[in-house]
């Protein structure tokens, strides 16, 4: 189910506006282009509230824009409280032009959430179109990739019993080369075939009845897995070395999905914009404070919601992958729903999430799955090898109670520090 909203850019309860110019009217540019017309209204409705005296801000150098006439000022200047914010009111909402608008859209996919935040800069497009596009961007997506609707495209695959070269659609080919890529990058620690493992283990479609496999069943479900040796790409077709191979696609899917959201917005000329699916995010241009988009990085603390780090991802896709939310324990030993490849078991070494950004989301999604399987030790190399923005946080060993160490890798500090300027 689709839920949207259209909001005006400053409307008084969208994205704290007012509060913003409120907390220091010393920053504000009153009669500038940064703060429209309506944000000026909030300022003035909220101003007695926040303790300013509109009269010694409407005076004051700080608060009087040079872009103002002359003979204009001087009579601000001088003119009763009253009569000031009057005209000035009438003076500010005749200049204000076509206002740009906020579009918010969100709703279920892939047993998770999507939310789109979009600037309007134009503020006449549809938004019933939008929808209509981010809907069909969605059912594709979730057609071709579902590994829990028997009906999708890699559902009929993993069913099918053949090893011949199998026709598959340009959109699944496009996702399954960045797989093999990832893959052949991360030492095979990427693995799109590893759903027998996952299933075995319990973190798939389904529960399995008894949470810890024996050796004997670990060893018979790595047979069937490997993506460079179980699974062949051709041109547009696909290809099984095991009848039993299987093709899991969490890792990848919903960061593709991500993007397709935003192809779909970007046709209509949207270029501000902030897409998310299940943490799996892709922002461009600017938020609706004009600034780059910030998103903050939690900490890998189960049922906590603490920022570990704040950063700057305009022009890049993201990815967070954890092993602190989806887990079981079992005679004290705690579990990971992320499967070292080459063992067959869930990863036992110290690193708790990995944050990525890369070129768009897909890859963020597939590399923080990828990163977070190899830990920080080796991923720190291999993130660097392949131009990756990693954010590595890791417990300290042998401590009661957990500690947390952040290392980032030299493409990540560029980025913190870019932001900071």
């Amino acid at each position: 189910m689709l839920r949207t909203s259209a909001h005006g850019m400053a409307s008084a309860d969208s994205y704290e506006s007012k509060l913003i110019c409120l907390r220091s009217y010393s920053n504000i540019k009153m009669y500038k282009s940064t703060l429209s017309c309506r944000t000026f209204c909030a300022c003035y409705t909220f101003a007695p509230k926040q303790g300013i005296d509109l009269s010694q801000l409407l005076r004051s150098d700080r608060g009087m824009s040079d872009s103002f006439p002359l003979f204009l000022r001087y009579w601000l200047l001088r003119a009763p409280i009253a009569v000031l914010v009057t005209v000035l009111m009438l003076f500010i909402l005749s200049a204000c032009g076509p206002r740009a608008a906020i579009l918010t859209f969100g709703g279920e996919t892939m047993g998770t959430t999507y939310n789109v935040t979009a600037i309007d800069a134009s503020g006449d497009l549809d938004v019933k179109e939008i929808e209509a596009a981010i809907a069909a961007a969605l059912r594709d997506v979730n057609t071709s990739m579902n590994n829990w609707d028997p009906a999708s495209e890699i559902s009929r695959f993993n069913a099918s019993q053949s090893t011949e070269p199998v026709a598959i659609s340009p959109q699944l080919a496009y996702v399954m080369a960045a797989a093999q890529q990832v893959h052949r990058a991360s030492q095979g620690q990427f693995d799109a075939t590893l759903g027998p493992l996952i299933e075995l283990w319990g973190f798939g479609a389904r529960n399995a009845q008894s949470p810890v496999p024996s050796d004997a069943a670990i060893t018979q479900a790595l047979g069937k897995v490997g993506q460079a040796r179980v699974l062949t790409l051709g041109e547009g077709t696909m290809q099984k070395a095991d009848p039993d191979t299987s093709v899991y696609l969490a890792a990848i899917a919903k960061g593709h999905g991500v993007d397709r959201i935003a192809e779909a917005i970007e046709a209509f000329g949207i270029k501000d914009y902030l897409v998310e699916i299940g943490g799996d995010l892709v922002a461009r241009g600017e938020n609706p404070q004009g600034e780059p988009w910030r998103i903050g990085i939690e900490q890998p603390i189960e049922g906590g919601r603490e920022i570990e780090q704040v950063v700057h991802i305009s022009g890049f896709g993201m990815a967070t992958s954890g092993d602190y939310r989806n887990y079981f324990e079992e005679d004290g030993v705690r579990y990971s729903h992320i499967i070292d490849a080459q063992t067959g078991r869930p990863i036992t070494h110290t690193t708790a999430s990995v944050t990525v950004l890369a070129e768009n989301a897909m890859l963020a999604d597939a590399w923080a799955t990828a990163l977070l399987a190899l830990g920080h030790e080796r991923g720190m190399e291999i993130s660097q090898a392949n131009g990756l923005a990693a954010y590595f946080i890791f417990r300290e060993a042998g401590l009661h109670e957990p500690k947390f160490t952040s290392l980032a890798n030299a493409q990540f500090q560029t980025l913190l520090k870019t932001g900071e300027e």
